[in-house]
C-alpha cells in the first residue's frame, strides 16, 4: 500500500515564531509519525520580520518544508500584505500542480484565502481538503475599521469563503462563537468541527519565583509581573490596561510586562517613550525559553476586542493556564474567555474601559496572601491539563484530517 501524501499550505511555519505556523508543525510531525508523508509549502522569510531568511528546502522532524521567495514583505500595509500572500499562493499552488499525487490537503487561514486556492487544488487534484479556521476574514478587516463592508475585496473575499466552506472536506475552527460566525456564511452541517488550539509551554517546565532565569535575565526579582506575552494584535487591545498602567505607577511593586510583537505594540512603545516607568517591552521570545518567560508572571493578562468575538480567538490563554497563573482577562462575558473564566475560579474577567476596575484588582492581587493565587493558578493549570491538553488536541485534529 503507496503511503498516503499530506500537502500543508501556509505562509508561516517553524522556525518562524507565528503561533500559526507552530500549531501546524504539531499537526505536520504527528501525522509523519502516524505514518503519512508530509510535504509544507511556506514563506523563505519570516511573517512579521522579512529580514528572518529560512532555507528553501529542509526536513524538519520528517516533515519535508518548501520554502518559496517573494512570499514575505512585511506588513507595512495592507497592500504589502496582500500582495506577498497572493504571490505565495501563487507559487504554491503552481507547485502543488506539478507535485504529482496528493491524497490530502491541509490549509489554515494564513493567508486568509489560502482555503479558497486549497479548495481549487482539492477539485484539481480529487484530494480531500481540511480548512483550519484560525481567524475569520474579511470579518477582521472589516471589524478594525481597515475595509467597508461594502467594498470590492470584501465581497470577493466573502465569495471566496462561500465557496471554500462549501467545498472543504472538513471545517474546522477554535470556538462555538467562530463556528457560529462561518455558520451564517454557509451551514457546513456535519463538516463543522470546533478544536481549540493548545499551549507550547508546560506545566512544571518552568522554574516559579525569583530564582526564575527570565526574572534573573531581566531584573524582575522583587516585583510583582504582570505579563502580556504573544502576538499585540489590534483585535487585542491594550488601552484598558495600559491606562491602569498609568494609575499604577506610583506603586513601585508592579511591573508590566509586554512580551511578543505586533500592530498593537507601538502603543506600549509610545506609552514607554511617554516616560512610563512601569512598563517594560521585549521581543518575542525563542519557544526553547517559552516555559520560564510564561512561568515568570505572577498574573497573565489575555484581551479580546467586544466586536472580534466569533471572529479571532484567545489562544495565549491556554499558555497562561498551563504555566499555572491567574488570568487577567478584559473581554466580553459572551465570548470564549469569558465562558473559560465563568466555569472556575481561575481569574478576573474586566470589561473595556473599565481601568478602575483593573487597578482594584491588581492592588487587591499583589497585597493577597500569594495562597490566594497559587489556588487560582492551580485551577487554571487544572482547566488546562483536563479539557486542553496538547496530546488529546492535536490527535483529535489529526484524526479529522486523515478522515476528510
Amino acid at each position: 500500500m503507496n503511503t498516503r501524501r499530506l500537502l500543508i499550505i501556509s505562509q508561516v511555519y517553524v522556525p518562524d515564531p507565528a503561533a500559526v505556523g507552530q500549531h501546524l508543525a504539531d499537526v505536520a510531525e504527528t501525522m509523519v509519525q502516524r505514518g503519512w508523508d508530509v510535504t509544507v509549502y511556506t514563506s523563505a522569510r519570516g511573517y512579521d520580520d522579512p529580514s528572518a531568511r529560512y532555507p528553501y528546502r529542509e526536513t524538519r522532524a520528517g516533515v519535508k518544508v518548501l520554502r518559496f521567495p517573494l512570499s514575505s514583505f512585511g506588513k507595512r500595509s495592507i497592500a504589502v500584505r496582500l500582495v506577498a500572500q497572493v504571490l505565495f499562493m501563487c507559487q504554491a499552488t503552481l507547485r502543488a500542480l506539478v507535485s504529482g499525487r496528493i491524497d490530502a490537503i491541509l490549509v489554515s487561514t494564513s493567508p486568509p484565502f489560502a482555503g479558497f486556492f486549497g479548495a481549487m487544488l482539492s477539485w484539481i487534484k480529487r484530494a480531500p481538503m481540511t480548512w483550519w479556521v484560525m481567524d475569520i476574514n474579511p470579518d477582521q478587516m472589516v471589524v478594525a475599521g481597515k475595509l467597508p463592508a461594502t467594498s470590492l475585496l470584501v465581497r470577493v473575499f466573502d465569495w471566496m469563503n462561500r465557496v471554500t466552506l462549501r467545498r472543504a472536506a472538513t471545517v474546522v475552527t477554535l470556538d462555538d462563537f467562530m463556528a457560529e460566525t462561518l455558520r451564517r456564511k454557509v451551514d457546513v452541517g456535519a463538516k463543522m468541527h470546533v478544536i481549540p488550539p493548545w499551549s507550547h509551554n508546560t506545566s512544571q517546565g518552568g522554574v516559579a519565583g525569583d530564582a526564575n532565569p527570565f526574572r534573573i535575565a531581566h531584573g524582575l526579582q522583587g516585583r510583582f509581573v504582570v505579563m502580556y506575552a504573544g502576538n499585540h494584535a489590534l483585535q487585542h487591545p491594550l488601552d484598558t490596561l495600559l491606562d491602569a498602567a498609568k494609575e499604577l505607577e506610583s506603586d513601585d511593586r508592579i511591573l508590566f510586562v509586554f512580551v511578543g510583537g505586533g500592530a498593537g505594540k507601538a502603543s506600549v512603545e509610545r506609552r514607554i517613550a511617554e516616560g512610563a516607568k512601569n512598563l517594560l517591552s521585549l521581543p518575542y521570545q525563542p519557544l526553547e525559553l517559552l516555559d520560564d518567560c510564561l512561568a515568570a508572571a505572577d498574573v497573565h493578562v489575555v484581551s479580546m476586542g467586544n466586536d472580534m468575538v466569533g471572529i479571532v480567538h484567545p489562544c495565549k490563554i491556554y499558555g497562561a493556564m498551563t504555566a499555572g497563573r491567574p488570568i487577567l482577562a478584559f473581554a466580553p462575558a459572551q465570548s470564549h474567555i469569558g465562558q473559560l473564566l465563568a466555569e472556575g475560579s481561575i481569574g478576573w474577567r474586566v470589561n473595556h474601559d473599565s481601568p478602575a476596575r483593573a487597578v482594584a484588582i491588581l492592588q487587591s492581587a499583589v497585597s493577597s496572601p500569594h495562597g490566594i493565587l497559587a489556588v487560582m493558578g492551580e485551577n487554571a493549570e487544572s482547566v488546562a491539563a483536563n479539557k486542553y491538553a496538547p496530546t488529546h488536541l492535536i490527535e483529535q485534529l489529526c484524526c479529522t484530517v486523515a478522515s476528510a
